[in-house]
Protein backbone atom coordinates (compact mmCIF):
# COMPACT_ATOMS: atom_id res chain seq x y z
CA UNK A 1 0.00 0.00 0.00
CA UNK A 2 1.26 3.49 -0.86
CA UNK A 3 2.16 5.58 2.19
CA UNK A 4 0.48 8.60 0.62
CA UNK A 5 -0.95 9.85 -2.65
CA UNK A 6 -0.99 13.60 -3.25
CA UNK A 7 -0.79 15.97 -6.22
CA UNK A 8 2.87 16.96 -5.82
CA UNK A 9 4.97 16.33 -2.75
CA UNK A 10 7.23 19.23 -3.78
CA UNK A 11 4.43 21.58 -2.62
CA UNK A 12 5.18 20.64 0.99
CA UNK A 13 7.19 23.76 1.88
CA UNK A 14 4.32 26.01 0.82
CA UNK A 15 1.91 23.82 2.76
CA UNK A 16 4.04 24.07 5.90
CA UNK A 17 3.74 27.86 5.76
CA UNK A 18 -0.04 27.62 5.45
CA UNK A 19 -0.28 25.25 8.40
CA UNK A 20 1.93 27.54 10.48
CA UNK A 21 -0.38 30.48 9.66
CA UNK A 22 -3.41 28.49 10.81
CA UNK A 23 -1.66 27.15 13.93
CA UNK A 24 -1.04 30.65 15.23
CA UNK A 25 -4.77 31.37 14.97
CA UNK A 26 -5.97 28.19 16.66
CA UNK A 27 -4.86 28.68 20.28
CA UNK A 28 -7.42 26.28 21.80
CA UNK A 29 -6.05 23.38 19.78
CA UNK A 30 -2.56 24.53 20.77
CA UNK A 31 -3.47 24.17 24.46
CA UNK A 32 -5.01 20.74 23.85
CA UNK A 33 -1.91 19.71 21.92
CA UNK A 34 0.33 20.74 24.83
CA UNK A 35 -1.73 18.55 27.13
CA UNK A 36 -1.75 15.67 24.64
CA UNK A 37 2.05 15.80 24.38
CA UNK A 38 2.27 15.30 28.15
CA UNK A 39 -0.44 12.70 28.70
CA UNK A 40 -0.45 10.80 25.36
CA UNK A 41 -4.17 9.86 25.66
CA UNK A 42 -4.25 8.46 22.11
CA UNK A 43 -1.09 6.36 22.32
CA UNK A 44 -1.15 3.58 19.70
CA UNK A 45 -4.54 4.65 18.33
CA UNK A 46 -5.18 4.39 14.58
CA UNK A 47 -7.46 7.12 13.26
CA UNK A 48 -8.87 7.24 9.73
CA UNK A 49 -10.47 10.50 8.64
CA UNK A 50 -12.45 11.82 5.70
CA UNK A 51 -12.21 15.58 6.15
CA UNK A 52 -11.61 18.62 3.99
CA UNK A 53 -7.82 18.62 3.67
CA UNK A 54 -7.16 22.22 4.65
CA UNK A 55 -4.56 23.99 6.75
CA UNK A 56 -6.99 23.91 9.71
CA UNK A 57 -7.47 20.15 9.36
CA UNK A 58 -3.69 19.81 9.37
CA UNK A 59 -3.57 21.51 12.78
CA UNK A 60 -6.12 18.97 14.05
CA UNK A 61 -4.05 16.11 12.62
CA UNK A 62 -0.93 17.44 14.34
CA UNK A 63 -2.86 17.58 17.61
CA UNK A 64 -4.01 13.98 17.27
CA UNK A 65 -0.53 12.75 16.40
CA UNK A 66 0.86 14.69 19.37
CA UNK A 67 -1.48 12.60 21.49
CA UNK A 68 0.09 9.41 20.16
CA UNK A 69 -2.27 8.59 17.27
CA UNK A 70 -1.37 7.42 13.78
CA UNK A 71 -3.59 9.24 11.29
CA UNK A 72 -4.64 8.39 7.74
CA UNK A 73 -6.62 10.99 5.84
CA UNK A 74 -8.80 11.30 2.74
CA UNK A 75 -10.59 14.38 1.41
CA UNK A 76 -14.32 14.74 2.06
CA UNK A 77 -14.94 16.57 -1.22
CA UNK A 78 -13.34 16.02 -4.65
CA UNK A 79 -12.63 19.75 -5.04
CA UNK A 80 -11.85 20.94 -1.50
CA UNK A 81 -8.34 19.57 -1.00
CA UNK A 82 -5.54 22.11 -0.60
CA UNK A 83 -2.76 20.28 -2.45
CA UNK A 84 0.08 22.07 -0.67
CA UNK A 85 -1.33 21.11 2.73
CA UNK A 86 -1.77 17.49 1.64
CA UNK A 87 1.88 17.45 0.54
CA UNK A 88 3.02 18.88 3.87
CA UNK A 89 1.10 16.26 5.82
CA UNK A 90 2.58 13.50 3.66
CA UNK A 91 6.11 14.75 4.42
CA UNK A 92 5.23 14.76 8.14
CA UNK A 93 4.35 11.05 7.97
CA UNK A 94 0.58 11.21 7.68
CA UNK A 95 -0.94 8.62 5.35
CA UNK A 96 -2.82 11.16 3.26
CA UNK A 97 -4.65 10.22 0.06
CA UNK A 98 -6.08 13.43 -1.32
CA UNK A 99 -5.74 15.84 -4.21
CA UNK A 100 -7.93 18.50 -5.76
CA UNK A 101 -9.97 17.41 -8.78
CA UNK A 102 -10.61 13.76 -7.95
CA UNK A 103 -13.08 11.75 -9.99
CA UNK A 104 -15.94 10.09 -8.13
CA UNK A 105 -14.13 6.76 -8.44
CA UNK A 106 -10.86 8.19 -7.09
CA UNK A 107 -12.72 9.89 -4.23
CA UNK A 108 -14.21 6.62 -2.98
CA UNK A 109 -11.01 4.70 -3.63
CA UNK A 110 -9.19 7.08 -1.27
CA UNK A 111 -11.87 6.55 1.38
CA UNK A 112 -11.44 2.79 1.11
CA UNK A 113 -7.67 3.20 1.30
CA UNK A 114 -7.77 5.08 4.61
CA UNK A 115 -10.18 2.47 5.97
CA UNK A 116 -7.75 -0.26 4.96
CA UNK A 117 -5.42 1.11 7.65
CA UNK A 118 -7.79 -0.66 10.11
CA UNK A 119 -8.75 2.31 12.29
CA UNK A 120 -9.75 2.26 15.93
CA UNK A 121 -11.60 5.60 15.50
CA UNK A 122 -13.02 7.26 12.39
CA UNK A 123 -13.53 10.98 11.70
CA UNK A 124 -16.01 12.07 9.05
CA UNK A 125 -17.35 15.16 7.34
CA UNK A 126 -20.57 14.27 5.52
CA UNK A 127 -20.68 10.56 6.56
CA UNK A 128 -19.32 9.11 3.29
CA UNK A 129 -16.55 7.28 5.15
CA UNK A 130 -18.87 5.84 7.80
CA UNK A 131 -21.47 4.79 5.22
CA UNK A 132 -18.75 3.15 3.08
CA UNK A 133 -17.41 1.41 6.18
CA UNK A 134 -20.83 -0.09 6.94
CA UNK A 135 -21.79 -0.98 3.38
CA UNK A 136 -18.51 -2.22 1.92
CA UNK A 137 -15.99 -2.88 4.69
CA UNK A 138 -18.18 -4.13 7.52
CA UNK A 139 -15.56 -6.60 8.68
CA UNK A 140 -13.69 -3.69 10.29
CA UNK A 141 -16.60 -2.63 12.48
CA UNK A 142 -15.92 -4.99 15.38
CA UNK A 143 -12.57 -3.36 16.14
CA UNK A 144 -13.71 0.27 15.89
CA UNK A 145 -14.33 2.16 19.15
CA UNK A 146 -16.46 4.84 17.48
CA UNK A 147 -16.38 7.91 15.32
CA UNK A 148 -17.02 11.64 15.08
CA UNK A 149 -19.14 13.48 12.51
CA UNK A 150 -18.48 17.13 11.72
CA UNK A 151 -21.47 18.27 9.65
CA UNK A 152 -25.23 18.75 9.78
CA UNK A 153 -25.62 16.65 6.64
CA UNK A 154 -23.55 13.83 8.06
CA UNK A 155 -25.37 13.81 11.40
CA UNK A 156 -28.72 13.57 9.60
CA UNK A 157 -27.49 10.59 7.57
CA UNK A 158 -26.15 8.84 10.67
CA UNK A 159 -29.32 9.47 12.67
CA UNK A 160 -31.23 7.83 9.82
CA UNK A 161 -28.88 4.82 10.10
CA UNK A 162 -29.51 4.78 13.86
CA UNK A 163 -33.28 4.89 13.34
CA UNK A 164 -33.07 2.00 10.86
CA UNK A 165 -30.81 0.13 13.32
CA UNK A 166 -28.05 -0.16 10.73
CA UNK A 167 -25.52 1.93 12.67
CA UNK A 168 -23.03 -0.43 14.33
CA UNK A 169 -20.66 1.95 16.16
CA UNK A 170 -21.13 4.91 18.52
CA UNK A 171 -20.82 8.32 16.88
CA UNK A 172 -20.16 11.68 18.51
CA UNK A 173 -22.09 14.39 16.64
CA UNK A 174 -19.44 17.10 16.82
CA UNK A 175 -21.71 19.30 14.70
CA UNK A 176 -24.20 19.41 17.58
CA UNK A 177 -21.81 21.03 20.04
CA UNK A 178 -22.88 24.59 20.80
CA UNK A 179 -19.28 25.71 20.32
CA UNK A 180 -19.51 24.25 16.82
CA UNK A 181 -22.94 25.09 15.42
CA UNK A 182 -23.29 28.57 16.93
CA UNK A 183 -19.88 29.65 15.64
CA UNK A 184 -18.52 27.45 12.83
CA UNK A 185 -21.91 27.07 11.14
CA UNK A 186 -23.07 30.66 11.64
CA UNK A 187 -19.96 32.85 11.46
CA UNK A 188 -17.69 30.47 9.57
CA UNK A 189 -20.17 29.56 6.85
CA UNK A 190 -21.45 33.12 6.59
CA UNK A 191 -18.03 34.63 6.01
CA UNK A 192 -16.46 31.87 3.93
CA UNK A 193 -19.48 31.52 1.62
CA UNK A 194 -19.31 35.18 0.68
CA UNK A 195 -15.53 34.86 0.36
CA UNK A 196 -15.99 32.09 -2.19
CA UNK A 197 -18.56 34.11 -4.12
CA UNK A 198 -16.29 37.16 -4.26
CA UNK A 199 -13.29 35.14 -5.43
CA UNK A 200 -15.34 33.43 -8.15
CA UNK A 201 -17.17 36.53 -9.41
CA UNK A 202 -15.84 39.77 -7.85
CA UNK A 203 -19.48 40.84 -7.82
CA UNK A 204 -20.84 43.69 -5.69
CA UNK A 205 -23.45 42.57 -3.16
CA UNK A 206 -24.64 46.04 -2.16
CA UNK A 207 -28.01 46.68 -3.75
CA UNK A 208 -28.41 43.09 -4.97
CA UNK A 209 -31.27 40.78 -3.99
CA UNK A 210 -29.74 37.68 -2.43
CA UNK A 211 -31.93 34.61 -2.00
CA UNK A 212 -30.81 32.25 0.77
CA UNK A 213 -32.45 28.81 0.70
CA UNK A 214 -32.58 27.42 4.22
CA UNK A 215 -32.48 29.26 7.53
CA UNK A 216 -30.68 26.79 9.74
CA UNK A 217 -27.46 27.86 11.42
CA UNK A 218 -25.57 28.03 8.12
CA UNK A 219 -28.32 29.85 6.25
CA UNK A 220 -28.72 32.32 9.11
CA UNK A 221 -25.03 33.13 9.01
CA UNK A 222 -25.08 33.64 5.24
CA UNK A 223 -28.21 35.82 5.36
CA UNK A 224 -26.79 38.08 8.05
CA UNK A 225 -23.42 38.47 6.32
CA UNK A 226 -25.14 39.28 3.01
CA UNK A 227 -27.34 41.87 4.70
CA UNK A 228 -24.25 43.37 6.27
CA UNK A 229 -22.82 43.82 2.78
CA UNK A 230 -25.84 45.91 1.75
CA UNK A 231 -27.95 43.23 0.10
CA UNK A 232 -31.69 42.85 0.23
CA UNK A 233 -32.04 39.30 1.53
CA UNK A 234 -34.89 36.91 0.84
CA UNK A 235 -35.14 33.58 2.68
CA UNK A 236 -36.91 30.46 1.45
CA UNK A 237 -37.81 27.69 3.90
CA UNK A 238 -39.93 24.55 4.34
CA UNK A 239 -39.79 24.59 8.16
CA UNK A 240 -42.38 26.97 9.66
CA UNK A 241 -40.35 27.60 12.82
CA UNK A 242 -37.21 28.52 10.89
CA UNK A 243 -39.28 30.62 8.50
CA UNK A 244 -40.81 32.47 11.43
CA UNK A 245 -37.37 33.05 12.91
CA UNK A 246 -36.23 34.55 9.59
CA UNK A 247 -39.24 36.88 9.55
CA UNK A 248 -38.58 37.97 13.14
CA UNK A 249 -34.94 38.57 12.20
CA UNK A 250 -36.14 41.05 9.60
CA UNK A 251 -35.86 39.05 6.36
CA UNK A 252 -38.45 38.63 3.64
CA UNK A 253 -39.68 35.04 3.41
CA UNK A 254 -41.38 33.58 0.35
CA UNK A 255 -41.51 30.38 -1.74
CA UNK A 256 -38.64 29.76 -4.14
CA UNK A 257 -40.99 30.07 -7.11
CA UNK A 258 -41.55 33.72 -6.15
CA UNK A 259 -37.98 34.42 -5.06
CA UNK A 260 -36.73 33.06 -8.39
CA UNK A 261 -38.28 36.05 -10.19
CA UNK A 262 -36.44 38.71 -8.18
CA UNK A 263 -33.13 37.22 -7.06
CA UNK A 264 -29.74 38.30 -8.37
CA UNK A 265 -27.77 35.74 -6.35
CA UNK A 266 -29.08 32.39 -5.05
CA UNK A 267 -27.30 30.51 -2.25
CA UNK A 268 -28.53 27.09 -1.11
CA UNK A 269 -27.81 25.91 2.43
CA UNK A 270 -30.42 23.24 3.21
CA UNK A 271 -28.71 19.85 3.03
CA UNK A 272 -31.56 18.67 0.79
CA UNK A 273 -31.87 17.75 -2.86
CA UNK A 274 -33.31 19.76 -5.80
CA UNK A 275 -33.87 22.97 -3.88
CA UNK A 276 -33.47 24.95 -7.10
CA UNK A 277 -35.11 23.13 -10.02
CA UNK A 278 -36.10 23.75 -13.63
CA UNK A 279 -39.32 25.56 -12.70
CA UNK A 280 -37.25 28.06 -10.73
CA UNK A 281 -34.39 28.45 -13.22
CA UNK A 282 -36.71 29.30 -16.10
CA UNK A 283 -38.11 32.22 -14.08
CA UNK A 284 -34.74 33.74 -13.13
CA UNK A 285 -33.40 37.03 -14.42
CA UNK A 286 -30.88 37.10 -17.21
CA UNK A 287 -27.52 37.10 -15.39
CA UNK A 288 -28.66 35.47 -12.13
CA UNK A 289 -25.93 33.65 -10.20
CA UNK A 290 -26.40 30.37 -8.33
CA UNK A 291 -24.17 28.68 -5.79
CA UNK A 292 -24.34 26.10 -3.03
CA UNK A 293 -23.08 26.13 0.56
CA UNK A 294 -24.44 22.68 1.47
CA UNK A 295 -22.21 19.64 1.76
CA UNK A 296 -23.21 17.81 -1.44
CA UNK A 297 -23.68 19.16 -4.97
CA UNK A 298 -27.34 18.15 -5.09
CA UNK A 299 -29.16 21.28 -3.94
CA UNK A 300 -29.07 22.95 -7.36
CA UNK A 301 -30.39 20.44 -9.90
CA UNK A 302 -27.51 20.18 -12.35
CA UNK A 303 -29.54 17.75 -14.44
CA UNK A 304 -32.31 20.32 -14.87
CA UNK A 305 -29.81 23.06 -15.65
CA UNK A 306 -28.20 20.97 -18.39
CA UNK A 307 -31.57 20.05 -19.89
CA UNK A 308 -32.70 23.69 -19.97
CA UNK A 309 -29.49 24.92 -21.56
CA UNK A 310 -28.66 25.29 -25.23
CA UNK A 311 -25.02 26.21 -24.57
CA UNK A 312 -22.44 26.37 -21.82
CA UNK A 313 -19.10 28.09 -21.50
CA UNK A 314 -16.48 28.58 -18.80
CA UNK A 315 -16.05 32.27 -17.99
CA UNK A 316 -13.30 31.89 -15.37
CA UNK A 317 -12.30 29.48 -12.64
CA UNK A 318 -15.40 28.32 -10.75
CA UNK A 319 -17.76 30.35 -12.95
CA UNK A 320 -19.77 28.67 -15.74
CA UNK A 321 -22.33 30.40 -17.95
CA UNK A 322 -25.42 28.52 -19.12
CA UNK A 323 -27.66 29.95 -21.84
CA UNK A 324 -31.20 28.67 -21.42
CA UNK A 325 -33.77 27.87 -24.07
CA UNK A 326 -35.51 31.18 -23.31
CA UNK A 327 -32.32 33.14 -23.95
CA UNK A 328 -31.53 33.93 -20.32
CA UNK A 329 -28.00 33.38 -19.06
CA UNK A 330 -27.53 31.80 -15.65
CA UNK A 331 -24.21 31.48 -13.88
CA UNK A 332 -23.23 28.50 -11.73
CA UNK A 333 -20.36 28.76 -9.25
CA UNK A 334 -17.99 25.93 -8.30
CA UNK A 335 -19.94 23.28 -10.21
CA UNK A 336 -22.66 23.48 -7.57
CA UNK A 337 -20.27 22.16 -4.91
CA UNK A 338 -19.31 23.77 -1.60
CA UNK A 339 -18.60 27.34 -2.69
CA UNK A 340 -16.57 28.22 0.40
CA UNK A 341 -14.09 25.37 -0.04
CA UNK A 342 -13.99 25.07 -3.82
CA UNK A 343 -13.65 28.77 -4.65
CA UNK A 344 -12.06 29.88 -1.36
CA UNK A 345 -10.25 28.37 1.65
CA UNK A 346 -13.14 27.31 3.85
CA UNK A 347 -13.88 28.68 7.29
CA UNK A 348 -11.42 30.99 9.03
CA UNK A 349 -8.91 29.29 11.31
CA UNK A 350 -10.18 31.13 14.39
CA UNK A 351 -13.64 29.52 14.19
CA UNK A 352 -12.35 26.07 13.19
CA UNK A 353 -10.28 26.24 16.37
CA UNK A 354 -13.41 25.43 18.37
CA UNK A 355 -14.81 22.83 15.98
CA UNK A 356 -11.59 20.87 15.83
CA UNK A 357 -11.03 21.23 19.57
CA UNK A 358 -14.34 19.39 19.92
CA UNK A 359 -13.06 16.76 17.47
CA UNK A 360 -9.84 16.17 19.40
CA UNK A 361 -11.56 16.00 22.79
CA UNK A 362 -14.32 13.77 21.41
CA UNK A 363 -11.72 11.28 20.18
CA UNK A 364 -10.21 11.28 23.67
CA UNK A 365 -13.71 10.72 25.10
CA UNK A 366 -14.31 7.74 22.81
CA UNK A 367 -11.06 6.17 24.02
CA UNK A 368 -12.00 6.75 27.66
CA UNK A 369 -15.47 5.24 27.11
CA UNK A 370 -14.28 2.30 25.00
CA UNK A 371 -16.81 -0.53 25.18
CA UNK A 372 -19.32 1.50 27.22
CA UNK A 373 -21.20 3.33 24.45
CA UNK A 374 -24.05 1.86 22.42
CA UNK A 375 -24.10 2.09 18.61
CA UNK A 376 -26.00 5.35 18.31
CA UNK A 377 -25.42 9.07 17.75
CA UNK A 378 -24.36 11.01 20.86
CA UNK A 379 -24.01 14.74 21.40
CA UNK A 380 -20.66 16.10 22.49
CA UNK A 381 -20.58 15.86 26.31
CA UNK A 382 -21.57 19.17 27.90
CA UNK A 383 -18.36 19.30 29.93
CA UNK A 384 -16.34 19.12 26.70
CA UNK A 385 -18.46 21.83 25.06
CA UNK A 386 -18.02 24.14 28.06
CA UNK A 387 -14.29 23.44 28.27
CA UNK A 388 -13.86 24.50 24.65
CA UNK A 389 -15.78 27.74 25.31
CA UNK A 390 -13.75 28.47 28.44
CA UNK A 391 -10.46 27.85 26.64
CA UNK A 392 -11.52 30.06 23.74
CA UNK A 393 -12.43 32.92 26.08
CA UNK A 394 -9.14 32.48 27.92
CA UNK A 395 -7.12 32.68 24.71
CA UNK A 396 -9.08 35.81 23.71
CA UNK A 397 -8.29 37.47 27.04
CA UNK A 398 -11.96 37.57 28.05
CA UNK A 399 -13.03 37.04 31.65
CA UNK A 400 -16.54 36.27 32.89
CA UNK A 401 -18.28 36.13 36.25
CA UNK A 402 -18.65 33.02 38.41
CA UNK A 403 -21.71 32.08 40.42
CA UNK A 404 -21.52 32.80 44.13
CA UNK A 405 -22.39 29.93 46.43
CA UNK A 406 -25.68 31.66 47.26
CA UNK A 407 -26.52 31.98 43.57
CA UNK A 408 -25.68 28.34 42.94
CA UNK A 409 -27.92 27.18 45.79
CA UNK A 410 -30.72 29.45 44.57
CA UNK A 411 -30.63 27.98 41.08
CA UNK A 412 -30.66 24.45 42.50
CA UNK A 413 -33.61 25.11 44.82
CA UNK A 414 -37.29 24.75 43.99
CA UNK A 415 -38.58 27.39 46.40
CA UNK A 416 -40.23 30.55 45.12
CA UNK A 417 -38.26 33.75 44.87
CA UNK A 418 -40.74 35.85 46.87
Amino acid sequence: MEKFKVRDVKLADKGMLQIDWASRRMPVLAKIREEFIKSKPLEGLRISGCLHVTKETAVLVRTLTAGGAKVSLASSNPLSCQDDVAAALAVEGVNVYAWRGQSKEEYYECIKTVLSHKPDVVLDDGADLIVTLHQEMGGLLTSILGGCEETTTGVLRLKTMERLKSLKIPIIAVNNAQTKWDFDNVYGTGQSTLDGIFRATNMLLAGKTVVVAGYGHCGRGIANRARGMGSQVVVTEVDPIKALRAVMDGFKVMPMVEAAKIGDLFITATGNVDVIRAEHMILMKDGAVMCNAGHFNVEISLEDLEKLSISKRKIRDNLDEYTLVNGSRLYLLAEGRLINLVAAEGHPSEVMDMSFANQALSVKYLVEKAGLLEPRVYDVPLEVDRMVAELKLETMGVQIDSLTEKQRKYLESYETGT
